[in-house]
Parts: C-alpha cells; sequence; structure tokens
C-alpha cells in the first residue's frame, strides 16, 4: 500500500511537471507582433555584457535611424531588463493555477492502539478556485504584455528623436564652424584696413569681439554634438569597444506625407495599447471580485485518507478509513476583498475613460506639430532660403562693383547661416514629430505626453 501511495505522489509531480512551463517565447511572440518590433532580443539565456554578433554586424555599417533603433531593440539594457520582466507576470500565472498541495502527516505513536498512522489530505476546493485565480492572473499577464509592447514602441521612439537629435546637432557645429570662418575673415580685414588707417579703432575691436563670441559658440555647438551622440550610446546600450560607430549621412529631408493624418483620433484610439492593457487590468479586478464572491461561498472541504498499521489485536492487518472536513463560511463570506475589487475596478473603469480622452487630446496635439513643423520646413526650403540667398547673391555683386564693404558681405553670408541653422532645427523638429506621430498610431502614447525638446 505505501508503494502504490509513493507511486500515486510520483505521478502527481511528473503530471505537474509536464504541463508547467515558465518560458515566454510565446508571449515575446506576441509583444513583437503587437510593437511590430522587427528584432527583439532572446533573453531566455544568462545576462551577457557585450552586444551579440548581430549587433556587432549592424555597428560595422554607418548608422542611420533605421539601424539605429534595431541595435536598441537588441542591446538597450532597460528594454532587455524588461523583457524578462515578462516571466514574474508568466510565473504568477502558473503559480494561481495550480492545485494545492496534499498534506501527508506519519505519526508512530498515534493515541489508537496501533503502531503506525498514515494520513493523507488534500483540499478539494482547490479544484475549483484553481481555475478562477489562473483567470485572472492571466488578465495580468495580458496587460504586461500590451505594457511591454508599449515600451517597445516608446524605446523606438526615443531612439530616433535622438538621432535626430544627434545629426542636427553635428550639421548645426559644421555650419557654425564655417560661420567662424567668416567671422575670422572679417576680423583679419578689419585687422588689415585699421594697419592701414582706413579703420577706427572701435570698429576693429567690435569684429575681434564678434569672433570671440562665434568661438564660445561653436564650443558650445561641439559639446551639444558630444552630449546628442552620448544619449544615442546610451539607448543603444553601448560602451568600450563598441562606442566607435559612425552615422550614414545627414539629417534625412522631411517626410512631408500627411496620409497619417486622416481620422487620426480614431486611429490613435483603436491602436492604444495602454488603452488595451486598461482593459486587461479591469477584467483581472472584475474575475478576482468574481473569484472572492466563490470564495465567500464556498465551503473549505478537506478530503482526509488515513491508514492504521500495528494493532495489537491483529498485528498483520492494515486498516484504512478516510473522512471529510468541512469548514464552513459562516463569519468571513469576503465581502470586504468583493468590495475592494469593485471599487479597483471602479477606479480603474475612471482612469481608463480619462485615458481615452487623453489619447484624443494627444493625437490632435500630435497632428498639429506635424502640420505645422510641414509647413515651416517647407517654407525655410522654398522660402526664406532662397531669399537669403538672393541677398547674398546681389550684395556680391554690389561688393565687386565696391558699392558695400566687405563686412556687409559677410554679415550677408552670416544671415544667410543664421538661416540655414534656423531650417536644421525646424527639419529636426519635424523628423521628431513624425516619430511621435508614428509612435502613436503604432500603440503608445507615453512618448506624445513628454513632449518635444
Amino acid at each position: 500500500m505505501l508503494t502504490d501511495a509513493r507511486t500515486i505522489s510520483y505521478a502527481y509531480a511528473l503530471l505537474l511537471t509536464g504541463c508547467i512551463s515558465t518560458g515566454i517565447r510565446d508571449d515575446l511572440t506576441l509583444v513583437r507582433d503587437l510593437s511590430a518590433a522587427a528584432d527583439l532580443p532572446e533573453v531566455a539565456g544568462p545576462v551577457q555584457d557585450s552586444p551579440t554578433e548581430i549587433v556587432d554586424g549592424i555597428l560595422g555599417q554607418p548608422l542611420d535611424a533605421d539601424s539605429a533603433v534595431r541595435v536598441a531593440m537588441l542591446n538597450n539594457r532597460e528594454l532587455r531588463a524588461s523583457l524578462r520582466e515578462l516571466g514574474i507576470a508568466r510565473s504568477r500565472v502558473l503559480t494561481a493555477g495550480l492545485l494545492p498541495n496534499p498534506s501527508f502527516d506519519l505519526e508512530f505513536n498515534p493515541e489508537r492502539q496501533t503502531g503506525l498512522e498514515i494520513r493523507v489530505e488534500w483540499d478539494v476546493a482547490g479544484l475549483v478556485l484553481a481555475p478562477l485565480r489562473a483567470e485572472a492572473a492571466g488578465a495580468d499577464l495580458d496587460a504586461a504584455r500590451f505594457d511591454l509592447a508599449g515600451h517597445v514602441i516608446a524605446t523606438g521612439y526615443r531612439v530616433r528623436s535622438s538621432f535626430y537629435d544627434m545629426q542636427a546637432a553635428q550639421e548645426r557645429l559644421e555650419l557654425m564652424e564655417r560661420s567662424l570662418d567668416a567671422s575670422a575673415a572679417a576680423r583679419d580685414a578689419a585687422r588689415a584696413l585699421a594697419a592701414a588707417g582706413n579703420l577706427r579703432a572701435l570698429d576693429l575691436s567690435a569684429r575681434e569681439a564678434e569672433y570671440e563670441e562665434e568661438r564660445v559658440k561653436v564650443a558650445e555647438a561641439a559639446l551639444s554634438a558630444v552630449v546628442a551622440r552620448e544619449d544615442v550610446q546610451r539607448l543603444l546600450g553601448l560602451h568600450g569597444d563598441a562606442m566607435a560607430w559612425t552615422i550614414q549621412g545627414r539629417l534625412p529631408e522631411a517626410p512631408l506625407d500627411r496620409s497619417a493624418l486622416d481620422d487620426v483620433e480614431r486611429s490613435a484610439l483603436d491602436a492604444s495599447l495602454e488603452l488595451r492593457a486598461m482593459r486587461s487590468q479591469m477584467t483581472a479586478a472584475a474575475r478576482r471580485a468574481g473569484l472572492a464572491r466563490v470564495e465567500g461561498v464556498l465551503p473549505e472541504i478537506l478530503v482526509d485518507v488515513h491508514a492504521l498499521v500495528g494493532d495489537p489485536a491483529a498485528p498483520d492487518a492494515l486498516a484504512i478509513g478516510g473522512g471529510v472536513g468541512v469548514r464552513l463560511p459562516l463569519f468571513d463570506r469576503g465581502d470586504g476583498r468583493v468590495a475592494e475589487y469593485e471599487h479597483e475596478l471602479d477606479a480603474a473603469f475612471e482612469r481608463y475613460v480619462g485615458a481615452a480622452i487623453d489619447v484624443r487630446s494627444e493625437a490632435r496635439t500630435a497632428r498639429a506639430r506635424f502640420t505645422s513643423s510641414a509647413e515651416r520646413v517647407r517654407h525655410y526650403r522654398e522660402v526664406v532660403l532662397p531669399a537669403r540667398q538672393r541677398v547674398l547673391d546681389e550684395t556680391l555683386l554690389q561688393y565687386n562693383a565696391m558699392q558695400v564693404s566687405i563686412f556687409e558681405l559677410l554679415e550677408a553670408l552670416r544671415e544667410r547661416q543664421r538661416a540655414e541653422l534656423d531650417a536644421i532645427d525646424t527639419r529636426a523638429e519635424h523628423m521628431r514629430s513624425a516619430a511621435l506621430l508614428d509612435a502613436l498610431l503604432a500603440g503608445h502614447r507615453g512618448a506624445a505626453s513628454q513632449g518635444e525638446p
């Protein structure tokens, strides 16, 4: 009989081991589909400090915004940690769905006239409650998946936005260095004219002061370029030898396509992963309320089987018996827990309505940013820069005709360069607004709520 009991316990353990898996491969596949991410790392193995071969291969070529996002998807440490934490929600589902463990008692000197008593007890109510607990935990897992997919989208947005800022900072630095050359030419011309007695000392001092101020601005621009690159580097999770990456080309031309603006509010609502996660959280609260109601009316039923060995009257006999214990829910019927989950559900629904309102508002804001920056990019490209170029060309003609001084010519050049700086900033703003709109329509509004730099 003891052999049979041991066999049953082994079979029970093997059954649970075969049915339960803590792997998150299927969860990660769903996250990949929800976020439309082409690359997500395999996080089932141990933590690795160095980039993978795939990342090294991408870094071997000059990066653009798309390839930078690929590196971040594979190598961003915060994202990798969040992917691993998905296993926590998965494990909670598995734990919630398990049946209660049986209780084994072995007594060598029992009160009865026997030499050995063996008792096994098991809570039968767990058969009913385990599926309900698993359903509630499953809704929490769904919410974790949606939140993680939103984190993936937000990471992609941050990488794109920072990458565009880095490209714009590099372009500003190059343009300001050319502007510094113009200031140096003005200073040198002023020194030559002053040496010939054709320029006042006041004018010479003014030109030298302008040059020194330009040097300070160029130093600030150089620092901004370094900081912008480090921002990207942190998002890519790179260090050591992997920091020697280069960028491909300049800040791209702004995407002026406005097809994504059609019914942007409805599209943002339909895509919102935040709202889907909140619906899953409300489902979990509702299921826990239902579970608490069942627990409040379901009695705790303990079934036991016991065997008595060593009766002095019959030393070789084995007496087997059983019993049932019932704990009735007379006083604690779980009313407090039911009320707790119901209030949690009501509060979650209030936040859900508020979040839907915010999604609509941020969709309108993103559309306004995209439209405004697109118009300004077009205006700079088609009106402002050509106008400044005409001023420079006319000033050059006047200078060749000896109608204006070299200082006026250099000032016209600097004004055109200032307009180019503004155009670079506007183009970078439009690229960020396009990335912001893409993130919102992909399902994540957290990036939109951060606002534009």
